[in-house]
Formats: C-alpha cells, sequence, structure tokens
C-alpha cells in the first residue's frame, strides 16, 4: 500500500478549513438563492402560524365567515388543562379549591366577564396579578398560535368547538403554512425590480470612484512620489497613509462623523467664509463614502505599489537619467511598465474588495438618505439579516449575493484580457 506524503498530512487542515468555511458557505448561498426562506418560514419550515398577515389573508380569502369569527375571537375556559395550570401556580389554595369546586366547565367571552366572575367567589383572587395568572390559564385562541403539525391544529380546533370543512381546512392550512419552497423567483424579482438597478448604479459608482481615484490612482501617486523622497522622508509619509487602516473601524468612522458635524471642524472653517453650519456627511453623502473608504484603500495599494518600485533594478534609471530621460518620462517608460502586474493585482483584489465590503458605508450613512447609498452587498446584509421592518428574507438575500460573485467573477476576467494576463506570465525573451 503506498504511503500518503507527509506534507499532504500537513495540508490537510487547511484543506478542511477551506471546504468547511469557504467552498460549502458558497455552495448553501447557491442553493438557498432558490428557496423562499424567511424569518416568517425559519431554516425549517413545516410550521402553521396564525400570524397577523395570515389573520389578514384568511380575512380577505373565500372562507367562511362564522369560522373566521371563530378562529379570531378569544374564549376563557376553565377546563382540566387551565384548572392544571393554575393549580400549580403561586394563587391562594383557598382561591384555587373554590375555583376547582364552582368554575370547571364554564366559559367567558372576555377578559371582563371573567374578572367579574371571580370577583364574586368568596376566596376571590388578591390582587389583579393573580387574575392575569387565570386569564393566561384559562385564554383559548387560534389568534398568535403555532402549529408544528396538522394534527396539533385539528385538536385546537376541537378544544375551541370550530367545526370546520375539509374544504375550509384545506384553505386554511394553506395561509397559516410557513414552510419555504423552492422557486425560481427571487432572480425574477432581482432583474425586475426598479430597486435592484439603481442599486447597481449606486455601486457602480461608489466601486468606479473609489477604485480610480484612491485604490489605485492615488496610490500610485503616493508612491511615485514618495520612491523620489529621501528614506527617512518616504517612510514617514507612507506611515501617515496607515493610519486610517490600522485603526478601529468604528472610532474611524465616528472621527469622521464629528468632522463633518454641524459643530465640526469643516463647519468650524467653512464658518470664516460665511457658510453656515452644515451636517456634510448628509448634505453630500456620497463624497463622505467615498473618502472614508479611499482613505483605506489607498494606504493598501501605496505600500504594493511602493515594494514593487523598489524592486527595479536601479540601474535601469541611472541609465535613463544618463540618457536625459526625465522624472515623468522613468515614469512611463520603465516603472509603469514594470509595475503592471501589481496594479492588475490592486485593481482586481479591491475591485472585489470594494463589491462585497460596506462596512464603512453601513457605519457612516447606513445606505441612506432614502437608501440612495445603498450598495449591492449593504442590500444583501439589510435583506437578509438585519431591516428596520423584521421580515428577513434569507432567500432573496441569497440570490443577491449569488449576483454579486457573478459581478465579481466578470470584472476579474475582464481584468485579466485588459492587462494581458497571459503576456505577464510568459517566460523573459532573453537567452542565457
Amino acid at each position: 500500500m503506498k504511503r500518503i506524503p507527509l506534507a499532504y498530512w500537513f495540508l490537510l487542515p487547511a484543506a478542511v478549513s477551506i471546504i468547511l468555511f469557504y467552498v460549502l458557505p458558497v455552495i448553501l448561498t447557491f442553493v438557498f438563492s432558490f428557496t423562499s426562506m424567511a424569518s416568517d418560514t425559519g431554516i425549517y419550515g413545516n410550521h402553521y402560524v396564525y400570524s397577523k398577515n395570515a389573520i389578514r389573508a384568511l380575512e380577505k380569502s373565500t372562507l367562511n365567515r362564522d369560522i373566521f369569527k371563530k378562529i379570531i375571537e378569544r374564549k376563557y375556559v376553565f377546563d382540566s388543562e387551565s384548572l392544571k395550570i393554575i393549580s400549580q401556580s403561586k394563587i391562594e389554595k383557598k382561591t384555587q379549591t373554590e375555583i376547582e369546586e364552582t368554575l370547571p366547565g364554564t366559559v367567558y367571552s372576555t377578559e371582563k366577564a371573567l374578572f367579574e366572575a371571580l370577583d364574586k367567589l368568596k376566596n376571590k383572587p388578591r390582587s389583579f396579578r393573580d387574575k392575569k395568572i387565570i386569564s393566561r390559564a384559562t385564554i383559548r385562541s387560534l389568534n398568535g398560535e403555532e402549529f408544528i403539525e396538522i394534527s396539533e391544529m385539528r385538536v385546537a380546533f376541537e378544544k375551541l368547538q370550530i367545526e370546520v370543512g375539509e374544504e375550509d381546512f384545506d384553505l386554511i392550512t394553506e395561509v397559516t403554512n410557513t414552510s419555504w419552497h423552492w422557486t425560481t423567483k427571487n432572480y425574477r424579482e432581482v432583474f425586475s425590480n426598479p430597486d435592484s438597478w439603481r442599486i447597481f448604479k449606486n455601486t457602480g459608482l461608489y466601486v468606479t470612484l473609489t477604485l480610480g481615484l484612491f485604490n489605485v490612482g492615488c496610490a500610485l501617486i503616493i508612491a511615485l512620489l514618495t520612491f523620489y523622497m529621501s528614506l527617512g522622508q518616504s517612510k514617514f509619509f507612507r506611515s501617515l497613509w496607515l493610519i486610517p487602516r490600522i485603526s478601529p473601524s468604528v472610532l474611524y468612522v465616528l472621527l469622521w462623523r464629528d468632522l463633518m458635524d454641524h459643530s465640526g471642524f469643516i463647519s468650524y472653517v467653512m464658518g470664516y467664509f460665511g457658510v453656515a453650519p452644515t451636517n456634510w456627511m448628509g448634505e453630500f453623502p456620497w463624497v463622505t463614502i467615498i473618502v472614508i473608504n479611499g482613505f483605506v484603500g489607498a494606504s493598501m495599494g501605496m505600500i504594493i505599489f511602493s515594494s514593487a518600485m523598489q524592486a527595479i533594478p536601479k540601474s535601469l534609471l541611472y541609465a535613463a537619467s544618463v540618457d536625459g530621460a526625465y522624472m515623468w518620462q522613468q515614469i512611463r517608460r520603465i516603472i509603469l511598465p514594470q509595475i503592471r502586474w501589481p496594479i492588475l493585482f490592486i485593481a482586481s483584489y479591491q475591485t472585489l474588495s470594494l463589491l462585497t465590503s460596506f462596512e464603512y458605508i453601513q457605519l457612516s450613512t447606513d445606505g441612506g438618505p432614502a437608501r440612495d447609498t445603498e450598495v449591492w452587498a449593504l442590500h444583501a446584509f439589510h435583506t437578509a439579516l438585519s431591516n428596520y421592518w423584521g421580515n428577513l428574507r434569507y432567500g432573496f438575500g441569497a440570490t443577491l449575493s449569488v449576483v454579486l460573485v457573478v459581478i465579481g467573477i466578470i470584472a476579474s476576467i475582464t481584468y485579466l484580457k485588459l492587462f494581458k494576463f497571459q503576456v505577464l506570465l510568459q517566460e523573459p525573451p532573453i537567452e542565457n
């Protein structure tokens, strides 16, 4: 039997981690994108819930009106179940005994009628709290109830003495069923919803401007300027640009919010020019978002570009200087061609990073005002995990994520073609 090389055993933990934390989540996201999973259905589904939405749907349906009234009405019943709960409560024993002797089998249509009956007892409950304990023990209503099996719901109907035909019962189970199902509706909704196109444009604007102005453009300018400085000066200026990246995200954004507030530094300075105090983040949200993200992204590009420039043989630059090449000619003819690969890496990596990141947008504007700065990744997060309405749509959020992955793949292929990746990987045309 052939022995497995030791190196493969060392790679095994890494392979397992990649499968569990990268490959499997991607596969599950793709699978979930074809489901109707939401906070109403849960991941497991198979529940029958008489929620407010379900009650409204039943009211608008063809369900018999008498049955609907019985479903939404409340009754207070002294049956064996409620008496057992009362006997286990902290209500005085005398009151419990009298209730067990005088009230079994009685039914009250309102809580007020129940309280009136309790007040007529010789050993009536001493406090309102005791009355509420009895009320909660005796209440019988389908409104707000949840059942795992249809058989449980049939038992509840029998207890409430609600007679339902098979046709009406099938209608009730269909409306109250929260089970998720397989569907392609999510993808149709993505491409038919006007909000999707607006958010797609926001994402394109955000990625293009942040990438072009800062992550590549500003980073390249800083790297070139510091390249021609002395070693001490270049280290100082590069260190300054690392501050946004090493700062905690929340603290970094809070500093920007204070800076751009009505009473912040910008309003203070602009006041000398006759400009009234302004919430600059609210007035110019896109400028704020691009600058906040750009200052962080520029630092990474600066490090990569600076390192690549340091690797260029000094003899090339010395020879160019001797031949009379100015700084701009050196940059254009020597430096930029030599760092094409780092530029490709930063452009592609930062594009994918900007497409999927929303941390600083969430902390600064949270997609506002009126979703004007909502980008695709933040839209997916709000849809699937956190929104003001509480209606979380896991399946649709997964669909948005899949679309984002497809966009990232298209962007990567475009970069590889644009920068002639195959040419970059060829052996240098120099013979030994």
